[in-house]
């Protein structure tokens, strides 16, 4: 099916194009790092004002996990909280990158927003990321009311990679002794590593998050074959979804990751489930944090802010 992108994600993928930078699936990682940084101020609205932000550390069995939280101007006394984890495939990434968006999400919500620094691949691979992700939730649940939110209401969310960890928390929650999560957002999550859907042959999805790059974030992520069978890395085929907290799903139509959201935000519908599912048709997967030059950025952070006040 023929994808249309609306005129100012089109207008930023010929950017890209013309400046000739070099694909990220042909760096190393520690290059395509400093790759995806350049651009975050071109591409990024202004940081909105915040009455705090703390660095702060979490435990975990590996060692210390960093977060950063933030507390609106305008948050309630009892305010809820919002966990978020950073895209990037496993690979790229870090709290530098999300600090934008996180404070818009803040500003906007009224929520405490608390981001975690998971460790990255393949300086780390599976499944140290999804150990930060339950361990950083865990102690940010037992301390919620330090950092200012209570902990009965607790949400989980990220995009890409760190929608793909918002859903195995959510799971994780669920099946073991893991905290209360109000609710999930998944912004056009990966969520099966087998990379069999049709969007991911679909030469119309292969824009900005191209197939070649999903399969080296994957190839850096994963320590072999069999861990793409693990539901950890592939929470879209966990085969009971019922009992999940609610979700808020978002896909890109231009994204190798379209079908696996769509299909997530159905099955989860079907397993009785409550879901809110936004397709945005003429989008390129990373689009969320482009406000500066993509107005559905921020059309996008509004709703994922209205669906969380409504919800807290």
């Amino acid at each position: 099916m023929p994808v249309t992108l609306d005129p100012s994600a089109a207008a930023v993928i010929k950017a890209f194009r013309d400046a000739g930078r070099p694909p990220l699936d042909t760096l190393s990682p520690v290059d395509a790092r400093a790759a995806s940084a350049l651009g975050r101020a071109v591409v990024q609205p202004d940081p909105r004002e915040m009455r705090r932000i703390e660095n702060l550390s979490a435990p975990s069995p590996d060692g210390p996990i960093a977060l950063r939280a933030y507390t609106p101007n305008s948050v309630p006394a009892n305010a809820a909280g919002l966990v978020f984890y950073h895209g990037g495939g496993w690979t790229i990434g870090d709290l530098d990158g999300y600090d934008v968006l996180c404070r818009q999400i803040a500003d906007e919500s009224g929520l405490v927003v608390v981001s975690v620094d998971y460790r990255l691949a393949p300086e780390h691979k599976f499944p140290a990321a999804v150990v930060d992700a339950i361990a950083a939730t865990e102690w940010i649940a037992a301390n919620a009311a330090k950092l200012g939110f209570d902990p009965a209401r607790m949400f989980v969310g990220g995009d890409s990679a760190g929608g793909n960890l918002a859903a195995v928390v959510s799971i994780h929650a669920r099946d073991g002794a893991g905290p209360k999560i109000s609710g999930q957002v998944l912004i056009y999550p990966g969520l099966d590593a087998r990379m069999i859907h049709p969007s991911h042959r679909d030469p119309e999805t292969s824009v900005l998050l191209t197939h070649a790059m999903t399969r080296y974030f994957y190839g850096h992520y994963l320590s072999n074959p069999a861990d793409i069978e693990d539901w950890r890395v592939s929470p879209g085929r966990v085969p009971d979804l019922s009992r999940l907290p609610e979700a808020f799903v978002i896909t890109a139509r231009a994204d190798p990751l379209y079908d696996e959201g769509e299909e997530f935000s159905q099955r989860l519908r079907d397993a009785g489930v409550k879901v809110t599912h936004t397709s945005y048709a003429g989008q390129f997967h990373g689009f969320i944090t482009m406000g500066r030059l993509i107005p559905q950025a921020d059309q996008l952070v509004s709703e994922i802010s209205l669906w969380l006040k409504q919800r807290a």
